[in-house]
């Protein structure tokens, strides 16, 4: 009997290294790790507190000028996915720094881009000729493929975080990027106009539609943060995330990024969340108020402009012991698409 198993180990291993040569690789010894029965991803739960990265994001600004990097950000990357600058499988943040008087040369790319403020006011970026003044708690988009720059002409240092969907552009191998001729792009129009065409359930009768990403790129947050009280004033919270929107593309109603969902969220004082779980993992970003959240053992205490992170498929609850208002994005508009987006509570 070992004599008849010997052989077959060696009849195997010598079959295994001779179809190497052709590069094929047999499925029956990694199918399990293939295929598992349950999402097993090699992100962690994790935050990253303001207190602790603000000095470091003030140290680059001294280090290096916004021209020089280009966009001088710190990656926030996954304790599980070091040395791989995102912050889940699928997903980009960092967290970019620009001073009074700097300009952050115009460029684009195919990956699609987020800016949601954290600190700060008075900056701008402007896409595509369209310019917005930025404020704690907006919602910035950058389509893919379009010219973009940032500038402050304030008189205090701005930090938003950027989120982008450079994974998945990347596994994808669509990955392109175009400086522009110039450091700056001529304005051509106002973000409120933007937000008249588009901001209002309503749109210009000859806009015509070509892309999959919201013609609304400036989401304010003085708007969001009316509704949501509205809703607190009027609903009970919902028992796993309180009072929550997402953000949309008012055309179609589909996400406003075709491959990111963003989503703002109101946590009443007091909130203690029943646990949940989905297959997109999630970005948080604080914008008021603190409290906790627990991923399995793991606790994230949290506060203003902290950023933290819950893996694909692990069990999470939120608590607010302040009134508290948290911004998210996550990959669910592409799961949903492929059929692979799935939610317990």
């Amino acid at each position: 009997m070992d004599t008849v198993q010997t052989n077959q180990t060696d009849a195997r291993a010598e079959f295994y290294a001779k179809i190497d040569k052709g590069n094929c690789t047999p499925l029956w010894e990694s199918l399990h790790a293939l295929i598992t029965k349950t999402p097993n991803t090699p992100c962690l739960p994790y935050l990253w507190k303001w207190d602790q990265v603000s000095p470091w994001i003030e140290e680059a600004g001294r280090l290096i000028t916004a021209k020089e990097a280009e966009r001088r950000v710190l990656i926030l990357e996954n304790p599980g996915l070091r040395g791989r600058s995102r912050i889940t499988h699928s997903l980009y943040a960092g967290l970019q720094l620009i001073l009074p008087g700097e300009v952050a040369p115009a460029h684009r790319h195919s990956q699609s881009a987020l800016r949601f403020v954290l600190h700060g006011k008075g900056a701008y970026t402007a896409v595509n000729g369209e310019k917005v003044s930025m404020s704690v708690g907006d919602f910035v988009i950058t389509p893919s493929w379009t010219f973009h720059d940032h500038g402050n002409p304030s008189d205090e240092p701005m930090v938003w975080m950027d989120g982008l969907d450079v994974p998945m552009v990347e596994l994808l191998d669509a990955q392109f990027m175009e400086p522009n001729a110039a450091e700056s792009q001529e304005v051509t129009t106002s973000s409120e106009l933007n937000l008249a065409h588009f901001g209002n359930t309503m749109k210009p009768v000859e806009y015509r539609h070509n892309t999959k990403t919201s013609p609304l790129f400036w989401y304010p947050y003085d708007r969001t943060r009316e509704a949501l009280a509205t809703m607190n004033r009027a609903e009970d919270p919902h028992p796993v995330w309180g009072h929550k929107l997402q953000y949309t593309n008012p055309l179609t109603g589909a996400s406003a990024i075709p491959t990111m969902g963003t989503f703002m969220q109101l946590l009443p004082a007091g909130f203690k969340g029943q646990n949940y779980r989905s297959t997109d993992s999630t970005v948080y970003a604080v914008v008021e108020g603190k409290g906790r959240c627990r991923v399995g053992d793991t606790v994230l205490e949290f506060g203003p402009k902290d950023v933290f992170v819950c893996p694909s498929w692990m069990p999470y609850s939120l608590e607010a012991d302040d009134e508290s208002v948290i911004f998210s994005f996550s990959d669910r508009p592409v799961q949903q698409a492929l059929d692979l987006w799935r939610e317990q509570f």
